[in-house]
């Protein structure tokens, strides 16, 4: 077993903090544009002329929408997971926030629908591959025994990405500013001020992202040993013992990259594989469920304004959820954590169901709410579990396979459900949407029941050799 190296025993040192609210601030980006859309889907529906006669969105554009969406998250997670690994973390999640917050503000001047669908796949590519680096990244910068803590608190930056969309949605939704503005022979409705509100935001996440080094395991897996030592000193405050562990470079293809990691590590990706299309399925399919097909006038009668209310409330739930993560994932493991998150989310959904058959927006907040907590207790866990399955020269590349997986199981959830809808009813999507929740819970049961490896406790060098198998 390697020993543990300078990174592993270190003391919580103010870097960790600066790297872990760096890296935090672009993942909370990245769930502002995952979730500002569901907050101005039925507007922007309305000025792209895709909304129905019965004020729901219709199938077809939802169905485009999020495709278009999947697409480009699975194409950018799995094409800069594999950069990530060759080229460094660093200029990866530069280069991907610039490019999506560039993407988003075209997003935002679209004139025509397909304009919007073309540009949304761009953003979405750069989106993937934050997913990426920043997943790989953040684990590799801290000690053993607050390894998980910190990656699950990076995560829930997610959640505050989530508040910062529903507050944004509710300043322009509820006409606290002009419905319009012209600006460059674009009329910007209030749905393209909540775009570009996010890609204003970007630019703190870009200059706070300077400061953060390269990963010194990276530098160290592809044998630049002197410099690595050097970022880990500056970040430990520990000299240079000869622990640290030194590598070779190698320049793989995509295609030899996943080749090694299916014929060395094919449980573990397979593993996180499941845990992403599962999760992602149920996670996405609710948040573009609830906002499409139940907060509309014919079953839980809300204003297109009071949407982002539901967002802004159940992502306070959603930043609860992760908070539970962190203070769990590190006492009483990944494995046990992730069974407990899937399992509740499921049961969740089916209280949702009975809430919007009655058709009481106050109790659909409340159970809407424990879904998101649940459901972000779920998706946080699965990545804490999976960026520490695969050794450095891999740990971004198998990252970037099993969120592919993951944005496959979104597609599948979202458009899935919004045919479910209309052809086997309310109660029969919610029932498919706990099943999605239910197989991560089975998953991550069997994976400790047939000696998957628990990396609670463990450094992160020591993680991968354990059993290449499990």
């Amino acid at each position: 077993m390697p020993l543990e190296t300078r990174l592993d025993r270190s003391a919580w040192r103010p870097m960790h903090s600066r790297i872990l609210l760096a890296l935090g601030i672009g993942w909370a980006l990245d769930s502002f544009e995952v979730q500002i859309i569901g907050s101005v889907l039925t507007p922007l529906a309305k000025d792209f002329g895709v909304l129905g006669a019965d004020g729901a969105v219709s199938p077809g554009a939802v169905s485009l929408i999020w495709v278009v969406w999947f697409a480009g998250l699975m194409t950018g997670a799995t094409a800069f997971g594999w950069l990530a690994d060759r080229f460094g973390r660093k200029r990866l999640f530069v280069a991907t926030l610039v490019m999506y917050s560039i993407a988003t503000v075209v997003s935002a001047f679209s004139p025509t629908f397909l304009t919007f669908l073309i540009f949304r796949f761009v953003t979405a590519m750069g989106v993937g591959g934050e997913y990426s680096a920043v997943t790989s990244a953040i684990a590799e910068f801290m000690p053993t025994r607050r390894r998980g803590t910190a990656t699950a608190a990076t995560m829930n930056f997610w959640s505050v990405g989530g508040i910062l969309a529903g507050l944004v949605g509710i300043f322009f939704l509820n006409n606290f500013v002009a419905n319009q503005l012209a600006l460059g022979g674009v009329t910007l409705s209030a749905w393209r001020l909540c775009l570009l509100a996010g890609a204003a935001a970007a630019i703190y996440g870009l200059i706070a992202r300077r400061t953060i080094p390269e990963s010194p395991r990276w530098l160290a897996s592809q044998g630049h040993h002197a410099e690595a030592s050097v970022i880990v000193t500056e970040i430990t405050g520990i000299a240079d013992d000869g622990t640290d562990l030194a590598g070779t470079p190698k320049r793989r293809s995509l295609a030899s990259q996943i080749g090694e990691l299916w014929a060395n590590w094919r449980v573990r990706l397979v593993y996180g594989m499941v845990l992403e299309f599962s999760g992602s399925a149920a996670y996405y399919g609710l948040f573009t469920f609830v906002s499409a097909y139940v907060l509309i006038s014919t079953q839980v009668d809300v204003s297109p304004a009071t949407v982002p209310l539901f967002y802004l409330v159940g992502n306070i739930g959603a930043l609860v959820g992760g908070f539970t993560v962190a203070a769990l994932i590190d006492r009483i493991g990944r494995t046990v954590v992730t069974r407990l998150s899937y399992g509740t989310a499921s049961i969740s959904v089916l209280l949702l169901a009975l809430a919007a058959l009655a058709k009481s927006p106050a109790e659909t907040l409340a159970a809407f709410t424990l879904c998101v907590f649940s459901a972000t207790c779920s998706w946080i866990s699965a990545y804490t579990t999976f960026s520490e399955l695969f050794p450095t020269e891999l740990r971004a590349t198998g990252i970037g396979v099993s969120v592919a997986a993951g944005r496959l199981g979104g597609m599948v959830g979202v458009v899935g459900l919004s045919y479910a809808v209309s052809g086997l009813g309310l109660v029969s999507a919610f029932v498919i949407l706990a099943i999605f929740f239910a197989i991560g819970a089975i998953a991550a049961l069997r994976w400790g029941r047939s000696g998957g490896v628990e990396a609670r406790g463990l450094s992160l060098d020591a993680v991968a050799p354990v059993a290449a198998t499990v």
